[in-house]
């Protein structure tokens, strides 16, 4: 890796968070109306922050990056840098095309992001060369470290990922594409010391089996509206309470999963529905996300429920 004096401590601090709790992506609050609800995500967010996640990476997916403008994706970022206070690291979401994702860049480096997640770029296909000059061009337009997250449309080869690990300022990898194998080469191709971490959909589900090839640190959904679920199923994990990690996989992670499968963008909706049923203020979905019908909403909350009642009956 080819890192200055602040890349190198922010990667350093990533690392010592991801070792110490899972990843936070939190939602956006938004009020009736859709507009952007500032107050309500700043006593959101200080809840979610309250619970001690290793790191947090505002206006991601799960924080509807895409339905964000500029000017609101500079208060949300702002207002989770000040939030955190310099606690743990905030990392900001950035995309679309290496052009527009160098504006986010700069907008979050403004604010006082300690880093940039590189959400995939908008609609195209690209060769690998292409994959390689997206992240390249992104970097040269910023001096905010990245990590690179690769899911749908790009897709590493370890050649790429060498290459990429090369450019200065580029920390680490998010993944969401769940392919271990594929993952594996990755991590041998790599440099020391530099991240990857399980970025897949409710990725506890899937952790047991990334943390096989190396890659133990994950983001977690259900952080956003139950940190009581995500912390236990952390530290079962991490502790090698395999009892406790099997529970709660059968009684809420995987039942969780096929409701998140029915509907597109439940991975979402789903998130931000039970976060309301908590009585947190997130506030609706923006379009093209739709809320949760009815009896999706209630099957959702018997799941909720017994979901805390397994985290109570285990403290």
């Amino acid at each position: 890796m080819s890192l200055n004096g602040t890349a190198q401590d922010v990667a350093q601090r990533l690392r010592d968070g991801m070792a110490a709790g899972v990843l936070s992506f939190p939602l956006t609050s938004f009020a009736a109306d859709g507009s952007l609800d500032l107050d309500a995500y700043r006593a959101y967010l200080a809840g979610q922050l309250a619970t001690a996640p290793g790191a947090v990476f505002p206006a991601c997916g799960t924080g509807e990056f895409s339905a964000l403008d500029e000017d609101e994706y500079r208060q949300v970022v702002t207002a989770a840098v000040e939030v955190a206070d310099g606690r743990i690291p905030v990392v900001a979401g950035v995309g679309y095309g290496w052009a527009q994702a160098v504006r986010f860049a700069r907008i979050a480096e403004e604010a006082g992001a300690d880093a940039a997640l590189v959400l995939p770029h908008y609609l195209v296909n690209g060769p690998q060369e292409g994959l390689v000059e997206q992240v390249r061009r992104i970097a040269a337009g910023t001096g905010i470290p990245l990590i690179v997250y690769q899911r749908d449309q790009v897709a590493f080869t370890a050649d790429s990922l060498r290459r990429i690990a090369e450019i200065p300022g580029v920390v680490g990898l998010k993944d969401g594409h769940s392919d271990l194998d594929r993952l594996q080469r990755l991590t041998l191709a790599a440099p020391e010391g530099f991240l990857f971490f399980n970025g897949a959909a409710t990725a506890e589900v899937q952790a047991r089996a990334y943390a096989t090839v190396g890659v133990p640190a994950y983001s977690s959904a259900v952080h956003a509206f139950a940190p009581e679920i995500a912390d236990a199923f952390f530290r079962a994990l991490r502790d090698g309470d395999g009892k406790t990690v099997d529970l709660l996989l059968r009684a809420f992670y995987v039942p969780l999963v096929e409701l998140r499968d029915r509907v597109p963008g439940y991975a979402v909706s789903l998130v931000k529905a039970a976060a309301r049923l908590r009585g947190r203020p997130v506030g609706p979905v923006r379009a093209p996300l739709t809320d949760p019908s009815d009896r999706d909403l209630a099957e959702l909350e018997k799941l909720l429920e017994a979901g805390l009642a397994l985290v109570g009956a285990a403290r």
